[in-house]
């Protein structure tokens, strides 16, 4: 008898068409009679606009058709990203933008033509005369009295606030033995996936269907998006998500260029095609984790938190986002800012701002890379003050196993976790007191190296009940599948989970195959087609194991009991002493009775005859799981780094990373997601900055000047796994976004321990750190020195090595 599937190392089934280059993208479909589509999009970050005028544009040859936001087409068309939050602001994001531009970027017209070329040419044509108005870049001074407003019916720029708070914040802040009180800023910055946006549309006027072809996330979401802005029913609509370059979590959103294409379909009568160009997704694409916190955090005299009381303010930028709306990140902020560690007394105020810039929506770990990295450094700050260690203080407040289940100050239930078993292997990976001992000698060598870590949890496989926190007209906490078994044998799942690279059709395989006691090869997955798979909710929030898998295992498993009472029925035995395997049928313990499972479903399919009386045809069935809270996945990190203060330059020497996985589906598929969300997370915490300058002009909106990280700035990933069984159907928990929790928090917590200097604001680039080290407790007189000429040589136009890599220093502003 072979081993189940479910456990074992499966090379990705995937990677045999994509690496192949047989993988189809939406820039792979093509369709008789298509148009192209390029889009005019706003050189202002805030302007009223007066005339678009598009003459020009549509004397090029080639062009179709132009449009603007004040044609009736477009104009009765918006964008309402909806919530039923007190106090929430919805703000209308219109498709094209009329009268007024809210940030650069933002589409004000779009221009068909019979191909790109034809279309950008056009685009080139499109005059706008408007007037410029005061622009709002930074959340902190949009909040300000007196800031110009973003939306008229948004006082103060304030979208959406809340607040979170538990116990008695005051009195406990009173009692506390030290009072550690800091603002931190962290950067924003965007996906970048492989492939950008993009979509395909086409409308059948005799059927009245309309179809797209999009690289999202959640095509179910988005036909339910399409249907309510477009006001068709549900059903004349198909989303078709193929292979998909990346996600991450921005193609997770309905923007308004996937709605222009179904208007420009369905007015035009040909299918038109749109790709997004990087500088289009710079500017528009979805944007992340432009925060500001001002927090004070009390501690005893052990280094117990005792109390903390925090002021959030994120960057929302023009828009909220369709669904997900502008509370997304707030309320990760507000509801996760404790992380792992144990604290009664707690109040944190958050709020969405709005400001002159591209929205805010969704990227991979939603906002909890910066609320780990505010926290750990709050507890590296705090031990500090205190003279304690960070190893120590950590230990000392980390939810325990005794703890389970624990509520959280903001009433969420950790069902499980092993987070003090994750630091405790992290920090013997590190060899941690060695490793102090050699952090002295070495100091007095001239080099400065540091040690950081951090304890992080995700809240993955939200169900109804964690789902509910933004209160959007929906609930995203289920997911359905069906299995069906044809009369050869060979499976088919369909399933409402997508995958943008996660291995989602490997893992849902490995799954059916397990519990349907079939070879994994036997198993086919269909994703992303809104009218061949049941309703689901799509890819987000780590759920496709969770909820995706927890569907697959009970269509496969009413599946499996259907094919055993058939079985039974054809073996002349009791449905309870028939096991399953490689594809077979045997009676326990009695040789030779098999009968093979092609031919229980040759009988389910073809030959009903043999069927009992009881049972109807086929072998098939449809199931949804909902496992209504979600569950916590627990990690750690931690690393040692060297920082040369006369560069500003870091280089990572070890990085360790454990996490409580819960049973693990594929350990290559999860050592994959871990990998990458750890080098995503470096990236942002050291390279990664969409920068606006003082009037909402992107200044970093080109891979020249916003730069991602290169392998060269990568370590060997140290990995270990825990698989303490989670409280859902599969005992899973999901792994895609842990890992990019951890990385700003550890290296900025080494290279203050490094430096012996504060760092409370990312990106830690080599200026940062440069002008840090300058003035920082480990300067001395040989080392002022050589400061003072890295300072002359980083001022020049030569570029200094940094992470591995050229450094090239701020952006000039020629990169507009």
């Amino acid at each position: 008898m072979s081993s189940s599937p479910f456990g074992a190392r499966q090379p990705r089934r995937e990677d045999a068409r994509l690496v192949t280059g047989h993988g189809r993208y939406v820039g792979d479909v093509e369709l008789p009679r298509m148009l192209h589509v390029a889009f005019v999009r706003s050189v202002h970050a805030h302007a009223r606009l007066r005339a678009v005028m598009t003459r020009r544009a549509a004397a090029v040859p080639g062009v179709v058709h132009v449009a603007t936001g004040a044609d009736e087409t477009f104009a009765r068309h918006c964008l309402r990203a909806q919530s039923a939050l007190p106090g929430y602001v919805v703000t209308e994001q219109p498709i094209l933008a009329w009268p007024r531009a809210r940030y650069a970027g933002e589409p004000l017209a779009v221009v068909v033509a019979t191909d790109r070329y034809a279309a950008e040419d056009g685009a080139a044509l499109v005059d706008v005369d408007g007037e410029p108005l005061a622009a709002t870049v930074q959340a902190d001074a949009a909040a300000r009295e007196g800031a110009p407003l973003v939306h008229d019916e948004a006082p103060g720029n304030i979208l959406l606030s809340r607040r979170f708070e538990n116990g008695r914040v005051d009195l406990a802040m009173d009692g506390a033995v030290v009072v550690v009180e800091r603002t931190f800023r962290t950067n924003r910055h965007t996906a970048a996936p492989m492939e950008g946006r993009g979509g395909v549309a086409d409308y059948d006027a005799t059927a009245g269907k309309l179809t797209l072809w999009s690289g999202t996330q959640v095509p179910h979401l988005a036909r339910h998006g399409l249907a309510g802005v477009l006001g068709l029913p549900e059903h004349k609509i198909r989303v078709v998500a193929p292979d998909v370059g990346g996600g991450f979590g921005v193609k997770g959103i309905l923007y308004p260029e996937d709605v222009a294409l179904c208007l420009l379909a369905m007015r035009l009568g040909r299918p038109v095609k749109w790709i997004e160009q990087r500088r289009e997704h710079f500017l528009a694409c979805a944007h992340a984790r432009d925060h500001h916190y001002t927090i004070r955090v009390g501690f005893d005299a052990d280094g117990r938190l005792r109390s903390l009381d925090a002021r959030a303010l994120c960057n929302t930028g023009a828009y909220s986002v369709f669904p997900w709306t502008a509370a997304i990140e707030p309320l990760m902020v507000g509801g996760l800012l404790t992380g792992p560690y144990k604290l009664e007394h707690y109040r944190c105020e958050v709020s969405a701002v709005a400001t002159n810039t591209a929205p805010a929506g969704p990227y991979r770990g939603v906002a909890r890379p910066a609320t780990t990295f505010v926290m750990e450094r709050l507890l590296d700050l705090g031990a500090r003050a205190l003279n304690l260690d960070p190893v120590q203080i950590r230990r000392i407040n980390l939810v325990t196993p005794d703890d389970l289940p624990y509520t959280s100050a903001t009433r969420l239930v950790h069902d499980t976790g092993a987070y003090p078993v994750c630091f405790a292997k992290v920090v013997e990976a590190l060899d941690y007191e060695t490793f102090r001992a050699e952090q002295a000698q070495l100091r007095t060598e001239g080099r400065y190296l540091g040690i950081g870590f951090a304890n992080y949890n995700e809240l993955t496989g939200l169900g109804r009940a964690a789902s509910a926190g933004p209160r959007m007209p929906f609930r995203t906490g289920h997911e359905g599948a069906t299995v069906r078994m044809d009369p050869s044998g060979a499976v088919t799942v369909l399933a409402g989970v997508t995958s943008q690279g996660q291995s989602t059709e490997t893992t849902l395989a490995q799954i059916a195959a397990a519990d349907l006691g079939v070879p994994f090869a036997s198993v086919s997955v269909v994703l992303g087609d809104t009218d061949a798979t049941p309703f689901g909710l799509g890819a987000f929030a780590s759920r496709q194991a969770v909820i995706g898998g927890g569907a697959v295992a009970l269509a496969a498993r009413a599946v499996r009991e259907k094919a055993l009472r058939i079985a039974a029925h054809l073996l002349e035995a009791a449905a309870e002493d028939l096991e399953v395997a490689d594809g077979s049928v045997s009676v326990r313990g009695t040789p030779g009775r098999t009968l093979a499972l092609a031919e229980v479903a040759r009988v389910a399919n073809l030959e009903t005859n043999r069927l009992p009386a009881d049972l109807e045809p086929g072998l098939e069935a449809t199931r949804f799981y909902d496992p209504i809270r979600g569950t916590f996945a627990a990690g750690s990190q931690g690393a040692i780094v060297e920082v040369d203060p006369a560069t500003g330059t870091l280089a990572i020497r070890r990085w360790v990373c454990v996490e409580d996985t819960g049973r693990v589906i594929n350990p290559m598929v999860v050592e994959g997601q871990v990998h990458g969300a750890i080098a995503q997370g470096i990236g942002g915490a050291l390279v990664e900055h969409l920068v606006y300058d003082a009037e909402g002009q992107l200044i970093t909106g080109s891979f020249m000047d916003y730069a991602l990280p290169a392998a060269t700035m990568l370590p060997p990933f140290e990995l270990d796994h825990i698989e303490e069984p989670a409280d859902n159907l599969l005992g899973v928990r999901g792994v895609g976004e842990g890992g990019t929790l951890g990385p700003a928090a550890v290296l900025a917590n080494a290279v203050a321990d490094a430096l012996g200097i504060e760092t409370n604001e990312l990106p830690l680039t080599p200026p940062r750190l440069w002008e840090a080290g300058v003035w920082g407790p480990c300067r001395g007189p040989e080392h002022a020195a050589r400061k003072r000429g890295a300072a002359r040589f980083t001022r020049g136009a030569t570029s200094v090595g940094g992470y591995g890599g050229p450094f090239r220093g701020p952006p000039s502003r020629r990169s507009r």
